[in-house]
């Protein structure tokens, strides 16, 4: 397994060893040794999904990062959380992905008019096998458990991602907000039922 750490709350510091890193494009800030850097076309989800993000032009723009050497990586002074996988799978926004290692399978998932309503498009990312990777928020990522006697409710524009045996439900509502007539996501919420974890970030986009 690649080593992630965080070098402060906003620079993630990955360590390679003849390895490579996945990371979105330009997210490279600084970096020691001999690295090799390329545009990566597939992401480790497979021609399929490439495809499907294309046709719906929602692709990630990827780069790996390969040799021996340190990498820091940054995109426009987020948080940067480091959360390793073990064989679980994950959905998170692909806008919040900052990078992954390459032993984690990607691919794709259908948001729905959670993606429609948040403006983050119709597909999120999915992301399973056993590995690090490297999340972005505004301001601390919050992690909400939800349990079959509590399930959870999102604003679409807070939300980061899940994991656990979740299902999702689309749901409307009504409050002071949109009653005097302020655009907010809390009309359009995210209902989450199960046994898993929900991350959040504390600010709408």
């Amino acid at each position: 397994m690649t080593s992630f750490r965080n070098n402060s709350d906003r620079l993630l510091e990955v360590t390679l060893q003849k390895e490579t890193v996945l990371a979105i494009a330009g997210s490279m800030v600084a970096y020691t040794g001999t690295i090799k850097f390329e545009k990566s076309l597939l992401g480790g989800e497979g021609i399929f999904g490439a495809l499907k993000r294309k046709v719906t032009n929602e692709g990630m723009q990827l780069m790996q990062a390969s040799g021996t050497g340190t990498v820091f990586f940054a995109q426009n002074a987020a948080e940067i959380t480091v959360i390793p996988m073990s064989g679980e799978k994950m959905i998170i926004e692909s806008s919040s992905l900052l990078a992954y290692d390459t032993s984690l399978k990607t691919g794709t998932s259908f948001a729905g008019l959670r993606g429609a309503a948040s403006g983050q498009g119709l597909f999120s990312t999915t992301v399973e096998g056993q590995g690090n990777i490297a999340v972005i928020s505004r301001g601390n990522l919050i992690m909400l458990e939800v349990t079959p006697s509590t399930p959870l409710r999102v604003d679409p524009d807070a939300f980061i991602g899940y994991k656990g045996n979740i299902t999702q439900e689309f749901v409307f509502d009504v409050n002071w907000r949109t009653m005097v007539g302020q655009s907010s996501g809390e009309s359009y919420q995210h209902k989450f039922s199960g046994q898993g974890v929900v991350f959040i970030q504390p600010a709408e986009r």
